[in-house]
């Protein structure tokens, strides 16, 4: 029996051992992933970015409030092998677009403010295409949580349909009503954007006013959704959401290694955990013989790949699957 016991020890002791504590961000850790040949590419995102910059951009609270859950008969739908969104919708040109957050935990305002306006363009046939203000949803949201340090993708929703949101693109785009104020960071070493720290600024004030030279007052510009639901932790159940009604909002938790995601499908391989992050799910597929989401994040296109990424499907791998919201525009 004590033989038996020991003998566990070592085992586990062996696996822990197997798997060696490695600096984040380093080449030691893109070179040991690389090497264990999963099925996902590591590379370096950023060069010369404070570690406490990772832990700011991972805002969001994971396990929060639910909202009701709405389940999908499947009927006659016959759900494809691959979907990609931006295939389905070629009308509704948000849905290849990637924001850029910067120093602020500002990723649950940004999924649901990206998936809203795809949402908001696919349930109007194509014929309303508009950019959903992240900025009004980070900074006029109370119940939401603490704007830059964090909040909850579920609340996000609900904030849409009872208080409505105004339009409003990217940093310095002058689109729409209320335009993202937090400027992009610079992820390179010899660009022009400022440095990515950790520190961030506080989350801008509620402006309940449009920018100016915007010609529709602040109250008119708003959007509303008629509902909000969580969507059960099932593959089939996210699939046809997807499928039927557009891009969704998902959270999971961000591991050290995911930092240097560049291409394949991401599975965790090495690295401690970050934080709980938020990202647009916009469709699925198998990428040799790996199933996947397929999904946007909000880290700027020199992030990835091209700000996209791929991550394991159908095993709820790093929560992925069990924090899924969404909703239907008025």
């Amino acid at each position: 029996m004590r033989c038996a016991v020991v003998l566990a020890l070592l085992s586990a002791l062996s696996v822990s051992w197997s798997r060696p504590h490695i600096s984040p961000l380093s080449h030691e850790m893109v070179n040991y992933i690389n090497k264990a040949n999963t099925t996902w590419r590591a590379g370096q995102n950023f060069h010369n970015v404070d570690y406490s910059y990772f832990k700011r951009l991972c805002g969001t609270m994971l396990k929060g409030p639910k909202l009701p859950v709405m389940v999908q008969y499947a009927g006659d739908i016959s759900l494809p092998k691959a979907f990609d969104a931006r295939e389905q919708w070629p009308n509704c040109p948000t849905l290849k677009e990637i924001r850029d957050q910067g120093s602020c935990g500002s990723c649950w305002a940004f999924g649901a403010a990206e998936a809203i306006s795809d949402r908001t363009c696919i349930h109007s046939n194509g014929k309303l295409s508009i950019e959903i203000s992240a900025e009004d949803l980070l900074t006029c949201c109370d119940s939401c949580g603490m704007g830059c340090n964090g909040g909850y993708p579920s609340a996000a929703w609900e904030f849409w349909t009872n208080e409505g949101l105004v339009s409003g693109g990217l940093y310095n785009s002058h689109i729409g009503c209320r335009p993202y104020t937090i400027e992009p960071c610079e992820h390179h070493v010899n660009g022009s954007r400022p440095p990515c720290t950790g520190e961030g600024g506080d989350t801008p004030s509620c402006d309940k006013k449009c920018e100016p030279g915007y010609t529709v007052s602040y109250n008119k510009d708003k959007h509303f959704g008629k509902t909000a639901y969580n969507v059960p932790s099932d593959e089939s159940q996210i699939k046809q959401e997807l499928f039927k009604n557009g891009p969704v909002e998902g959270a999971f938790t961000v591991y050290e290694d995911f930092l240097l995601y560049k291409s394949g499908v991401y599975q965790h391989v090495s690295g401690s955990a970050v934080g709980g992050h938020a990202i647009k799910i916009l469709g699925w597929g198998e990428e040799n013989n790996t199933p996947y989401w397929l999904a946007a994040n909000s880290w700027n296109t020199d992030w990835g790949d091209d700000g996209f990424f791929k991550i394991l499907r159908g095993v709820d791998h790093c929560g992925i699957e069990s924090e899924i919201v969404a909703g239907i525009p008025q």
